[in-house]
């Protein structure tokens, strides 16, 4: 077994996960995200805690889940930004109808630098290939997204870590 420790940042202590429908379009669609790297989960809680009823904390909460058998379940894995994940993150945030079967997507975090990059390319200003080559310079941080039901069933919550805010 490959077990991994994996982040989930929130305003809240989230013992149990859920497939969560958004009121906007999200990178993979719906469904419950996670990343690899703390800070990532942590700048999370940092940016979103501004938006909200101004909280003096949040949580980075952790799990643990086996990677061995989430790449061997209905699972979407992109090792990088490529003309596949393009086409599929653009399809997740812009067509209300696209929905996958995917358990797990797991790629890039399409974040503020990349956003303001793919805002290019839907406006027509970069083709893709010019998208992928700029993405590419980027150090980008990673995501997990857990979409179904059946896919909550794999991670154990281990602990939350309380940010100040």
């Amino acid at each position: 077994m490959n077990k991994i420790t994996i982040y989930h940042g929130s305003l809240d202590i989230v013992y149990h996960p859920e497939i969560r429908q958004s009121n906007r379009t999200l990178d993979y669609g719906c469904g419950f995200y996670t990343t690899t790297n703390y800070q990532q989960a942590e700048d999370w809680v940092t940016r979103h805690s501004k938006d909200r009823r101004k909280p003096s904390c949040g949580y980075v909460n952790l799990y643990e889940v086996d990677l061995d058998a989430i790449r061997a379940s209905n699972c979407k894995w992109f090792e990088g930004p490529t003309e596949e994940w393009v086409d599929f993150v653009y399809a997740n945030r812009n067509d209300r109808n696209f929905n996958h079967t995917y358990d797990y997507v797991y790629g890039p975090v399409a974040n503020d630098k990349v956003y303001a990059a793919f805002a290019l390319y839907e406006s027509g200003l970069l083709n893709k290939q010019e998208l992928i080559k700029e993405l590419r310079t980027y150090t980008l941080v990673d995501q997990l997204l857990m979409h179904t039901e059946e896919s909550l069933k794999s991670i154990t919550f281990i602990e939350a870590k309380e940010i100040k805010l």
